[in-house]
Parts: structure tokens; C-alpha cells; sequence
């Protein structure tokens, strides 16, 4: 198999992008619109890109109807949101926040999760999350009509109690156990796991293997 993707129509090369780039993390995003409407949808083209500034990346296609998603409007609007990190009791409320609910209206009454107030941003961070990242919009790019990209600059953590050391520098063992997207429906634990110790020069060319 040897593809070139410009070749390729923009959902094909999805189709095979999100099958290969796996597992990816999951941000269950809340925002809040203009008007006050409180907004949470899951992203899985997500990831942390920088520490200084300490940066993460969105990235948003079109709702079926082709306008843009709610969370990229409330972002537009205020540029705030709370990046909530998904772990395997966040499953089900994620699933219903996924639905495409109609404009402006709500996804947390349905998902039964809770809304606590999340330091220095406007909009909620979920309760039941094992961590949530409050952020403001760094740069936005309009990578096509389709397709944008949002960088946020983190500007507060919320961890729940026991998640890391008292010196808050290192997570517990197995106190964060997130779950990863694969493609279509399917996910991914990650309570199976193992160590790989870095190897020096040294011992790489002496053909010492971890």
C-alpha cells in the first residue's frame, strides 16, 4: 500500500490518519457561551504542546450541518475553556456530551455531571474528572474551512485529592488511569503498563537494550 494524500479526499485521509495515530487523549472540553450557556464536548485531536508558555492544542472539524461546534464559537466568543482529562468513570458522561445536541442548548443536564468553578477562567470544570486545565486562547488557525486549531495557554490545574505526591511534582502510582482513542467506537485502557529505562550512548553502542 503507497498513498499519496493529495490524492486523497479529506475523509479518507482522516479515516486512515485516526486509525494510525493511536491511542490519542481525550480533553472533555467546557466552555461557556456569551450568553452564559455552559457547552462540553470531548476532542480526541488533542495534545500538550509546550510547557513555556505551557501550551495545548484543539483542533475542531464542522458539525454534520456544516457550521462550526458549539465549543469552537464559545472559544471565539470568550476565549476561555477547561480542558477535562478523561478517565474511565468519565466514559459515559463523555458519550452523552458527544451527542450532537442542538445549538445552545446544554450537555451537562443529560451527562449527570457536575459543574464546579475553575480558577481563573469563566467557564466550569467538571467535578468528576480526575484533572481539569483551565485555559486561554493563545493563537487560532484556519488551517482550512473545514479544520481549525485552537492553542490554548494553560493558566490553572485542578487535580483531585490523591492524584499526585504532596510535593505535587509526581503522580501516584496508577492514581491516573486515562482512557485513549483508537478509531470508530473503539477506546483504550491504559492500566497496563511498563517501564522503559533510557539507555546512555554508551551503553546504546554497546548494543545494550532497556
Amino acid at each position: 500500500m503507497d498513498l499519496r494524500f493529495d490524492d486523497l479526499p479529506p475523509r479518507d485521509r482522516y479515516r486512515l490518519l485516526t486509525a494510525l495515530v493511536t491511542p490519542r487523549p481525550i480533553a472533555l472540553v467546557t466552555t461557556r457561551s456569551g450568553t452564559g450557556t455552559d457547552n462540553a464536548a470531548p476532542i480526541s485531536f488533542f495534545q500538550v504542546l509546550a510547557e513555556e508558555p505551557p501550551i495545548v492544542a484543539l483542533s475542531f472539524n464542522l458539525r454534520s450541518d456544516g457550521t462550526l461546534k458549539d465549543t469552537a464559537v464559545n472559544i471565539a466568543e470568550t476565549g476561555e475553556f477547561v480542558v477535562n482529562l478523561v478517565d474511565e468513570g468519565l466514559v459515559a458522561g463523555m458519550t452523552i456530551c458527544a451527542a450532537e445536541f442542538p445549538p445552545g442548548e446544554s450537555e451537562i443536564p443529560a451527562s449527570g455531571l457536575t459543574l464546579l468553578p475553575c480558577t481563573g477562567v469563566a467557564p466550569g470544570r467538571i467535578a468528576e474528572a480526575p484533572a481539569s486545565l483551565g485555559c486561554r486562547t493563545h493563537t487560532v488557525l484556519d488551517l482550512s474551512p473545514e479544520r481549525r486549531i485552537v492553542l490554548g495557554q494553560v493558566v490553572s490545574l485542578h487535580a483531585r485529592d490523591g492524584l499526585f505526591t504532596p510535593d505535587g511534582r509526581h503522580l501516584r502510582e496508577n492514581a491516573f488511569l486515562p482512557v485513549g482513542r483508537l478509531y470508530g467506537d473503539l477506546y483504550v485502557r491504559t492500566g497496563d503498563r511498563f517501564a522503559v529505562p533510557r539507555v546512555t550512548v554508551a551503553e546504546a553502542r554497546g548494543g545494550i537494550t532497556p
